[in-house]
């Protein structure tokens, strides 16, 4: 099985990028789902259908679906929200804040995860092609459950063990009341299905992600920032997608000026992106709308390759156990931007205004960081027997 994620600037045109990929697939007879993230959902006006929260089919082997996070928050963590408006409202809260209080920042883009989740783990489709909001969100919806999870791993435990012991004596006398065992079955299933996505997520030979990009240089800056931290999170990019490219016939005149700057920009890209595949779309003399139409895009964006394939692979994350050296592949980061630290076990490693905390391999626990070096796009960092180990 395959999943596919487009991600980008708004603007640029993922939807109609992942629908076009999503008509070239179910082509060649593989049963393929398109679902949109996106809480603005366009996915219907693409293809000119009503699509909702169940699998729309589009074509014989092509389904659509746009996802509901209503909905799958409520079918996700129904007992804890109705446990956390008792407890915001045991003081005279009103429901209507109290509603607000509850949307949390990232569940909507959790939730949105879980169904990809489900629906991979169903084997319904033998491709899941995932329309995905602006960067910002794109890059919340990914490192959300590993954050969240370390979160919830740390102190469901303690608080799972404290509500045991003293729970109605705390709500007795606190006049507070205490979340029940069905709460905690709701974090404990929470939490297994975390663990899952991060699992799918990171498996190469199944999830790689698009970056589409227009020849401008606002959007190929976002793009190379996007890149890196999807690196970061040892997320595999298999492709970049150039979108809205100004054909030949179309550089005169008014458009004229374009022309250069259109030049350098895909000079740009073809530089920094110099490994990774790189397909080229121009710019159509009609919308990208409804079947027909998409279909044919699709088979200008990939001529004989196959979308659906992982069409490019690099190792991000390099253990020399021998030399004690971790490298991890940080395309386009400034040595400026780079922030390094060691918590006991953990890496804390942070580009500007994006970290990640991660355990140490295996090979180098209990040891310290030496020193590092940031040279060609990689962080070397140096691993050495801690003080203590190192006196024995």
């Amino acid at each position: 099985m395959r999943v596919i994620i487009y991600t980008g600037k708004g603007g640029v045109g993922k939807t109609s990028m992942a629908c076009a990929t999503a008509c070239a697939i179910a082509k060649t007879g593989k049963r393929v789902l398109v679902m949109s993230t996106d809480p603005a959902h366009s996915l219907g006006d693409s293809f000119g259908v009503k699509i909702g929260r169940d699998a729309t089919k589009l074509s014989d082997t092509l389904y659509g679906m746009e996802i509901d996070t209503v909905y799958e928050s409520e079918k996700s963590w129904g007992n804890m929200k109705d446990y956390l408006k008792r407890l915001l409202t045991a003081k005279g809260g009103s429901g209507i804040e109290v509603e607000e209080l509850l949307v949390f920042p990232g569940l909507e883009e959790l939730f949105s995860m879980f169904k990809i989740l489900e629906v991979c783990e169903s084997g319904e489709y033998d491709t899941v092609i995932v329309d995905c909001a602006p960067t910002g969100e794109t890059l919340a919806l990914l490192k959300y459950p590993e954050q969240l999870s370390g979160l919830i791993r740390r102190f469901l435990p303690m608080e799972k063990a404290v509500v045991r012991t003293g729970g109605r004596l705390v709500e007795t006398i606190a006049k507070i009341p205490m979340p029940g065992e069905n709460v905690f079955d709701d974090v404990e299933y929470l939490m297994d299905k975390m663990e899952r996505l991060q699992k799918l997520l990171l498996d190469k030979k199944t999830v790689s992600l698009r970056v589409v990009t227009t020849p401008e240089k606002i959007v190929i800056s976002e793009a190379k920032r996007n890149f890196t931290c999807l690196c970061l999170y040892h997320y595999n990019v298999d492709a970049v997608i150039v979108n809205h490219i100004y054909p030949e016939a179309a550089m005169e005149g008014y458009f004229s000026k374009w022309q250069k700057l259109q030049e350098e920009a895909l000079q740009e890209i073809k530089e920094s992106f110099s490994e990774v595949p790189k397909f080229y779309v121009e710019l159509q003399d009609r919308e990208i709308r409804t079947l027909e139409v998409l279909e044919q895009v699709g088979t200008q964006i990939y001529g004989e390759c196959d979308p659906a394939e992982v069409l490019f692979e690099k190792e991000i994350y390099h253990v020399d156990a021998e030399d004690c050296v971790l490298q991890i592949y940080l395309p386009f980061a400034e040595k400026s931007e780079l922030q390094l630290e060691q918590d006991r076990n953990e890496l804390i490693v942070g580009v500007k205004n994006e970290s990640r905390t991660f355990p140490i391999p295996e090979e180098f626990r209990n040891m310290e960081i030496q020193s590092a070096l940031f040279q060609d796009g990689y962080l070397n960092i140096l691993f050495t027997e801690g003080m203590e180990d190192a006196a024995m």
